[in-house]
C-alpha cells in the first residue's frame, strides 16, 4: 500500500515566506491568487483553484473581495473546487462553501456551472457520505484532460490551512484516510466538530501544480517546524504535501518562530 501522498513523483522543495502579521499574510496571499490566476489563464484560456477554510483562509478571500485588482481575473474562466467539506446541510454557517460564498464568491461575476462545492447532508444523495465522496470524486473525473494524467485535474493553485496538529484539509494525524487510495475520502470521527467530513485524498491534493499551505498564529508554529523538518505524513500530514511544480508555505511571523532562519527564505518587513 502507498504511503501518504505518494504519488510517483519528484518532490518539489518548499519555498517558505514568512510576512510580518496575520492581516498581511492574508492580503499577500489574495496578491499572489490573483497573479498565479491571471498568468494560468493567459497560458492556458482557463485556470483553477481549491479553496480551503479556515481563520486565514476566510480572511484571504476577503482580501481578495476587497483588492481593486480582482478583476483582472476573468472569473468566468475560472474553476472553483474545494478541497475539504463539514458534512453539514446547504447554507450551514460551519461548511466551507457558505463561507467561501459570503467572503468572495457571492461578490464576483463567477459562472456558477464552474463552482464544483461538496455535497451538503441534506443534497441530493442525502446523508449518504460515502456517495457524497464518490460523487466528488467522479466531478474531479470529467474535469480531468488526458495532460493531467490522473484522476483529477491539475489544479493552479491549492490552498491549505495547516491545523496546530498539522492536520491538512480534513487529514488528521494517524487518520486512515491518509492511506485511502480514493480521489476523495469520506471522513469519520475527525478530531474536530462536526465529526463527519469530506477530504480530497492527499494524492488528489499533490495532484495540483501549486500547493500553498497557509499558518499564522503561534499556536501553528510547532506544526510548522515539525512538517518543514522531515517529520512523517502519518503524525503531521502537512510533512506530505507536495505541488507538482511548487511548494509553498506562507506564514506570518508568529506561525514561523520556531523554523530555523535558514528556512525562512523570504521575508517581509
Amino acid at each position: 500500500m502507498a504511503g501518504p501522498g505518494d504519488v510517483g513523483s519528484k518532490v518539489t522543495p518548499s519555498l517558505v515566506v514568512v510576512h510580518r502579521d496575520a492581516t498581511l499574510l492574508a492580503q499577500a496571499v489574495a496578491a499572489r491568487i490573483i497573479t498565479g490566476i491571471v498568468d494560468a489563464q493567459a497560458a492556458r484560456g482557463t485556470a483553477s483553484i481549491v479553496l480551503t477554510g479556515g481563520g486565514i483562509g476566510g480572511a484571504t478571500l476577503r482580501e481578495l473581495a476587497s483588492s481593486p485588482a480582482r478583476d483582472a481575473i476573468d472569473w468566468d474562466r475560472l474553476d472553483v473546487w474545494w478541497g475539504d467539506e463539514r458534512f453539514l446541510p446547504a447554507g450551514h454557517s460551519d461548511r466551507n462553501e457558505t463561507q467561501a460564498r459570503d467572503a468572495l464568491l457571492d461578490h464576483v461575476n463567477i459562472d456558477p456551472e464552474r463552482l464544483h462545492p461538496m455535497a451538503a447532508s441534506d443534497g441530493v444523495g442525502g446523508d449518504d457520505l460515502d456517495a457524497a465522496a464518490d460523487a466528488y470524486a467522479e466531478a474531479l473525473r470529467a474535469a480531468a484532460r488526458p495532460e493531467d494524467h490522473g484522476p483529477a485535474p491539475s489544479f493552479d493553485i491549492l490552498l491549505l490551512g495547516v491545523g496546530p496538529d498539522g492536520h491538512i484539509a480534513s487529514l488528521f494525524p494517524e487518520a486512515p484516510a491518509l492511506y485511502d487510495e480514493r480521489p476523495v475520502v469520506a471522513v469519520r470521527g475527525a478530531p474536530k466538530p462536526p465529526p463527519s467530513r469530506l477530504s480530497m485524498a492527499m494524492t488528489t491534493i499533490n495532484s495540483a501544480r501549486e500547493v500553498w499551505l497557509i499558518a499564522a498564529g503561534e499556536e501553528k508554529a510547532t506544526a510548522a517546524r515539525l512538517a518543514l523538518s522531515g517529520a512523517g505524513p502519518t503524525a503531521i500530514p502537512a510533512a506530505g504535501v507536495h505541488g507538482r511544480v511548487a511548494t509553498r508555505w506562507l506564514l506570518d511571523r508568529a506561525a514561523a518562530s520556531s523554523l530555523p532562519t535558514s528556512l525562512a527564505r523570504i521575508a517581509s518587513p
